[in-house]
């Protein structure tokens, strides 16, 4: 051990109720903050997971026709020898055409892991009990499995029934309790002057109250026939192998396809902005800890200066520099500070780790009975960092206080 730490460490024995004070401000503040960013992450990864597993990465819809207006080139409005068109917005002409041809198209994108073609309308379901409006869903099944999590969301009866019996159903798990069916019962779809009955394959639930209250899914014969769309879609579901490049690949399909592109980030920017805004004021309200750490921090090692004076003044006339005196109050602030960051560590592990299992119901956006937790070592790395500047800029101060004493001031009395 070094000279300087262990005077250090002397000095800090001398003052431990301030410097456990300061520990247990560190502990904190570094604990519940990887706490607080375990679960706002968690929550927020689910949430993406969810809707990524029900309306894939990026959807492609209606066709893009721009709409063109006449313009003066010489800008004078005077009448010049020629004119030039403009592009002024853009018309938007609903459905796919060709679904066929766009996802031959789309394959040939890298980042396209799987493509589902959709047709969906409005439509009167009824139960022997009760009628309900539902928005039905026309799918080829293999492909719809490849851009969603359609199996796992399955909670009731068998993905395998309506794979087999093409008048099958899944149905959402919120209109199945309204309509009080289950599976094995018949329902009666109305579009229109049609009018047909199935049978609920399968119920699935994906915790989002919107869809699971209305979505009803069907082979995609059956609802082109009930819909009377012969041919065409309403979209096509892309799921990508690289998620946080929907952005730019939905602009480079939009490009390319002339039809409306819409990546997740897109189509959830306000849930994504709530969840941003909650990790940030969370992050901000326990960094109050740190804070406090880092004031109470300053407030001994002022303390320290004070009351170490001469042992201070006796340090320089054995040849200590300015640089070994700051060391020395640095050293302590860095003691507690490291000893404060592992215990800290050990804390927010411990109590992501206890409350990942705590039961919790929420539904709504998403569905879960425990609270979704995200380990993550950049939260470490946040929590270590933030508690590094504020301890080392408080005791900063006292340190180079410390180092202008001359041995001759303490002497004569006039050390400041």
């Amino acid at each position: 051990m070094s000279p300087n730490l262990q005077i250090a460490v002397r000095f800090l024995t001398a003052k431990r109720r301030a410097m456990l004070m300061s520990l247990s401000c560190i502990v904190l503040g570094v604990g519940l903050f990887i706490v607080t960013q375990a679960t706002t992450s968690g929550f927020e990864q689910f949430f993406i997971r969810t809707l990524l597993g029900t309306d894939g990465a990026i959807r492609i819809q209606d066709r893009i026709q721009d709409t063109i207006r006449s313009m003066d080139a010489g800008g004078s409005g005077g009448g010049s020898a020629f004119q030039i068109s403009a592009k002024e917005g853009r018309r938007y002409i609903e459905g796919i055409e060709e679904p066929a041809l766009l996802a031959q198209a789309l394959e040939k994108f890298p980042n396209v892991s799987g493509i589902s073609e959709v047709v969906h309308g409005g439509a009167v379901v009824s139960s022997v009990f009760k009628s309900e409006s539902a928005r039905i869903y026309g799918i080829r099944i293999e492909d719809h499995l490849r851009v969603s999590d359609l199996e796992e969301q399955i909670i009731l009866g068998s993905l395998a029934d309506f794979r087999t019996t093409e008048v099958g159903l899944l149905v959402g798990k919120r209109l199945a309790e309204r309509l009080d069916v289950a599976p094995g019962d018949s329902l009666v779809l109305v579009a229109g002057d049609q009018r047909r009955r199935y049978r609920v394959s399968a119920i699935f639930e994906t915790g989002v109250r919107e869809i699971d209250q209305v979505r009803i899914y069907a082979h995609m014969t059956e609802v082109r026939s009930l819909l009377k769309k012969p041919t065409g879609a309403s979209f096509l579901q892309v799921n990508l192998h690289d998620r946080d490049r929907a952005p730019q690949d939905a602009l480079h399909m939009e490009e390319v396809l002339q039809h409306s592109a819409a990546s997740w980030q897109e189509r959830e920017k306000v849930w994504l902005e709530v969840f941003r805004a909650l990790r940030l004021s969370s992050a901000i309200t326990v960094s109050v800890f740190t804070l406090i750490a880092g004031l109470a921090m300053f407030n001994t090692l002022a303390m320290i200066v004070l009351e170490k004076t001469k042992e201070i003044a006796i340090l320089r006339s054995m040849g200590y520099t300015r640089q070994d005196i700051t060391r020395i109050f640095l050293w302590q602030a860095g003691i507690v500070l490291a000893i404060g960051t592992v215990i800290g560590w050990l804390l927010g592990a411990g109590i992501t780790t206890a409350i990942s299992i705590y039961p919790i119901r929420i539904r709504g956006i998403f569905s879960t009975d425990t609270f979704v937790v995200e380990q993550s070592p950049w939260h470490y790395v946040v929590a270590t960092l933030t508690a590094v500047i504020m301890v080392m800029l408080a005791s900063l101060v006292p340190a180079r206080r410390a180092a202008r004493l001359e041995p001759g001031d303490v002497i004569r009395g006039t050390a400041q």
